[in-house]
């Protein structure tokens, strides 16, 4: 029996919720419910058993369930679990009724995916709470479940954008190689060549050569401060600064009556320096190391303007840094360079890398730093050379550090061979 109670409607925002399916072998019973949830506003859809009951559900989708436990056939416990078994684009929830108070039927109610109880005879006052208190549970999962919907299309809108980027980027990458024509050219019987890994699409770094036609040749490697479009974007302009394509925007060529000569280093980084610091706006900065080799005598100028020292291996086994630093090119106007020179022999060769080398990170959180770069170069193969030894380089960097194409810098370095005349 439903005992006396007196309530209207639930509150508006339970107004959507309002489908209950009262499933009860007793006739008394079920029309007592239905009288009284139809009072309340619901709309109420009834069976006699759970096996018509939960073929209700396919069609009149309730919001709540209101099962005797108790009946012949399926009972409310296995009408819950094959309730909770059907696929349902909203939760339903399960209220039991039932006579049972003990501990062991109620855990056997709960894990049967039932919601709540009430005991018999039901009271009125207390089904109303209970129902409103379960409307509470379906309006947040219907909250939740617009939540996610939006979370859900905003991600979409998201991937679209991201693949947009991302197809962005791929190109970009491909430009920026492009900066880089060649990964080694001959000079006379000299070489250089280049290797450029970037940590993401676009990184910072550039390495590349250009020569003249009396044989002169300049090899530089770069690295713009941060990571990314915008240091990729100063990289862009910074190479163009330094091409091989056009010597008359090359800020190390000096066109002449007869061609073009080479400035001296000290004065391509004041150049560089003096074009960047003046840009409004840009705080990005760049190192730089830069070689012009007079191909005739082997005599070669470097400026190091706060880039790694360059490397000089004599063909004699002999290997050692050069340089002494420098001040980085783009934060100080009047910043001074100074150049240095070393005469290579036939044989010699020289590396210029960045700082995403010497700083990899090693298995024990250690730097590989100057001397574990000496280690790498010693473990290259003797034949291998230009573009063969800077991949052996990064491969063993790879081992060294257990990373797999995956640093946290980017990687650039610009070998020189020299031949002689």
């Amino acid at each position: 029996m439903l005992q006396n109670a007196k309530f209207a409607f639930p509150d508006a925002q339970d107004a959507c919720l309002r489908r209950v399916l009262v499933v009860d072998d007793s006739l008394a019973q079920r029309r007592i419910l239905t009288l009284m949830l139809k009072r309340w506003g619901y709309d109420v859809a009834e069976a006699e058993n759970a096996e018509d009951g939960l073929a209700l559900c396919d069609t009149f989708h309730p919001d709540f369930i209101i099962s005797d436990w108790m009946m012949p056939g399926m009972s409310g416990v296995e009408f819950c679990a094959a309730f909770r078994a059907t696929s349902r684009a909203t939760y339903g929830y399960f209220i039991l009724l039932t006579s049972k108070s003990e501990k062991a039927a109620v855990a056997s109610g709960l894990e049967s995916g039932a919601d709540d109880f009430l005991t018999k005879p039901v009271s009125g006052d207390e089904l109303r709470a209970r129902l409103i208190a379960g409307a509470r549970i379906l309006s947040m999962e219907q909250e939740l479940k617009a939540k996610n919907a939006v979370i859900a299309d905003t991600l979409a809108e998201l991937q679209s954008v991201h693949a947009l980027i991302d197809k962005d980027l791929q190109q970009a990458r491909i430009l920026q190689h492009s900066l880089m024509p060649n990964r080694s050219a001959a000079f006379g019987k000299s070489r250089v060549s280049v290797l450029l890994r970037s940590c993401g699409h676009v990184g910072g770094d550039l390495a590349g050569m250009f020569g003249e036609q009396n044989g002169d040749f300049g090899l530089f490697s770069l690295d713009v401060s941060g990571h990314g479009i915008t240091s990729a974007m100063m990289t862009a302009r910074v190479g163009g600064y330094l091409s091989a394509d056009y010597p008359d925007e090359n800020l190390a060529l000096l066109k002449t009556a007869n061609g073009y000569e080479f400035l001296p280093p000290q004065e391509v980084a004041g150049r560089l320096n003096h074009r960047l610091v003046r840009q409004q706006g840009v705080t990005e900065y760049l190192t730089l190391a830069y070689v012009h080799v007079c191909a005739a005598t082997g005599h070669a100028r470097f400026v190091q303007a706060g880039h790694p020292p360059p490397v000089l291996m004599r063909r004699t086994g002999e290997v050692c840094f050069l340089g002494d630093g420098g001040l980085p090119i783009g934060l100080i106007e009047d910043a001074r360079y100074e150049d240095h020179a070393v005469d290579l022999m036939p044989g010699d060769r020289m590396l210029l890398y960045s700082d995403g080398i010497t700083e990899a990170v090693l298995p024990d959180g250690s730097m590989l730093e100057e001397d574990g770069l000496l280690d790498l170069i010693r473990s290259v193969p003797p034949d291998c050379t230009g573009p063969d030894f800077l991949d052996a380089l990064y491969s063993g960097l790879e081992a060294r550090t257990g990373t797999m194409s995956d640093f946290d810098d980017d990687i650039s370095a610009a070998l020189l061979e020299y031949g002689g005349v």
